[in-house]
């Protein structure tokens, strides 16, 4: 679909070579389609250049993919000109087990995959994890075992073979430590993980923490790093509370075998989240559909078949071929 939209987009500073690759991608395929590369443009730099996006009259919609408190900035200074924003921010993503779902062999492969697959990195990464009784300790002693096996599958992410990568650069690191630290001076327990990897680059262990409090300040906050907090809950109805209440909305997912209980969760007494998956990870499954969450995640929503319409200007247009003049509502108006 054409809608002559052009393009102004600026990566972080810290992926300056991918994005040029990408760049020249898309420069060549503009030029073979007949179309000025310059459609898309790339411009490289730092926080900077972010503002001054954010605060130029001549772009009228800014879409800004990050962190909460960098949104925040961003959706403020673009509507103090009326622009419009597209926010897709961050997600403190939670993922309940029903008492009902028995099959803890897909439960393993889903949530170490999604508290430790991209090492975190993720916005839809999975950062809570709530449990009955019945199962937490199954559940606890499993995961510490696939953490283990992660650790022998680390290594260069271009490698096929490689599960388990290094974190983005040192600023990944230093966040990992410092919330770590936090997590002990809290009296979390960490059951496994919590230690930067002896070796060349930015490698630290998968973690697994317990022993906080669902509302604890931690567990409320998104550490972009391998760090998984575990909950037990008593009731479903406590752990979609559990769910909703921190500021963040992007991705959720229950498991359980009972329909009704789907229905629950995917409806308006449910998730609060943009993204509730049923008996899928809370990252991944959303591929091609509308991509993006609720409150302080910023309401943005990316891909899906109606994603296009939001880089749109929408207007209305009345079109007379009656030869007669009809005002509004049928209203006399003889002058």
């Amino acid at each position: 679909m054409y809608t002559g939209n052009t393009m102004l987009w600026k990566p972080p500073p810290t992926s300056t070579l991918t994005s040029i690759a990408v760049q020249n991608i898309c420069a060549k395929v503009l030029e073979r389609n007949g179309y000025n590369p310059a459609v898309c443009s790339f411009v490289s730099g730092g926080a900077d250049i972010g503002k001054l996006i954010a605060s130029d009259k001549r772009v009228p919609l800014v879409s800004f993919t990050g962190s909460t408190a960098v949104g925040r900035e961003v959706g403020v200074e673009v509507q103090r000109r009326f622009g419009k924003s597209i926010l897709e921010l961050g997600g403190n993503n939670a993922l309940i087990v029903a008492p009902d779902y028995t099959d803890t062999d897909s439960v393993i492969k889903s949530v170490v995959f999604a508290a430790f697959g991209t090492q975190g990195q993720r916005c839809t990464t999975l950062r809570r994890l709530m449990l009955p009784g019945t199962i937490y300790d199954e559940i606890l002693e499993r995961m510490k075992n696939g953490a283990a096996k992660l650790l022998t599958k680390i290594g260069d992410p271009l490698d096929a073979q490689t599960l388990y990568g290094p974190m983005h650069n040192q600023a990944g690191v230093d966040l990992y430590v410092r919330t770590v630290e936090k997590i002990k001076e809290a009296g979390g327990k960490i059951e496994c993980g919590g230690k930067v990897m002896d070796r060349p680059g930015f490698f630290v262990e998968p973690t697994i923490v317990t022993g906080l409090p669902h509302d604890h300040e931690l567990v409320q906050e998104e550490a972009f790093c391998p760090i998984v907090y575990l909950l037990k809950y008593d009731t479903l109805e406590q752990a979609m509370e559990w769910n909703n209440e921190v500021e963040q909305g992007l991705s959720s997912a229950i498991f359980t075998n009972d329909i009704k209980t789907q229905y629950w969760f995917t409806g308006p007494n449910g998730s609060d989240c943009g993204i509730a998956n049923i008996n899928a990870p809370t990252n991944g499954a959303e591929i091609g559909g509308a991509f993006g969450g609720n409150k302080s995640t910023g309401w943005g929503r990316e891909a899906g078949s109606d994603s296009w319409k939001q880089y749109m200007r929408r207007a209305t247009s009345c079109v007379n071929y009656s030869g007669k003049v009809e005002l509004a509502q049928g209203i006399k108006f003889d002058v």
